[in-house]
């Protein structure tokens, strides 16, 4: 069995949704967006949340916060490898509702032969926040970074030997508008109509 930890970006400020607006506490099928996400890691050794404490569902989850906050994703994963002590992480979105264990192993297995193993959207676009990292490099790359405040996601993971895996089940859907939050609802309630 392959030992993993998870970090959980969950600190963004949701600009496509308006100011002021929880985006990992709403929710899809009656769980939060943060709490579907961590559920899907149920195998995680430890997982780390980097943004404001909220309830989740999961007991035990570490809480942590980039600096300075909103100093963007490369600064949330910089703090939240501080708490990262398996030689595997997920590092995912906050707002993938439809992730699911079947995704998180397959992005886990992808580390045989890389260092990162990441989804890539029907878009073809690099879905780097759903994605597993031999910690080991990831901290390598941040190191060369400097200063992690500010700096693209792509630049941290440029230097990785990558596999990119195709997600023809849109696991890699996140919500970052109020019309994507609304497909995501209805999709869920078509995945799974009540008994």
């Amino acid at each position: 069995m392959t030992v993993y930890d998870a970090m959980v970006l969950a600190g963004g400020a949701a600009s496509r949704l308006g100011g002021g607006v929880d985006k990992p506490g709403l929710a899809v099928g009656g769980h939060t967006l943060l709490d579907r996400v961590i559920a899907a890691c149920d195998g995680a050794r430890t997982v780390v949340a980097v943004g404001p404490r909220r309830p989740t569902e999961r007991a035990g989850v570490r809480w942590t916060r980039e600096q300075p906050p909103g100093g963007g994703p490369v600064a949330a994963v910089a703090a939240g490898l501080d708490l990262v002590t398996a030689d595997r992480v997920l590092v995912l979105a906050a707002d993938l509702p439809f992730l699911d264990r079947p995704t998180v192993n397959r992005l886990l297995a992808g580390l045989a032969d890389a260092e990162a193993a990441l989804l890539v959207d029907a878009g073809g676009r690099d879905q780097m926040l759903a994605a597993a990292y031999r910690t080991p490099a990831l901290r390598t790359a941040l190191a060369a970074l400097g200063d992690p405040a500010g700096q693209p996601l792509r630049r941290l993971v440029a230097p990785l030997h990558t596999l990119r895996l195709a997600d023809p089940e849109g696991v890699a859907y996140d919500c970052d508008t109020w019309e994507h939050l609304a497909q995501a609802r209805t999709r869920d309630a078509a995945e799974h109509p009540p008994a």
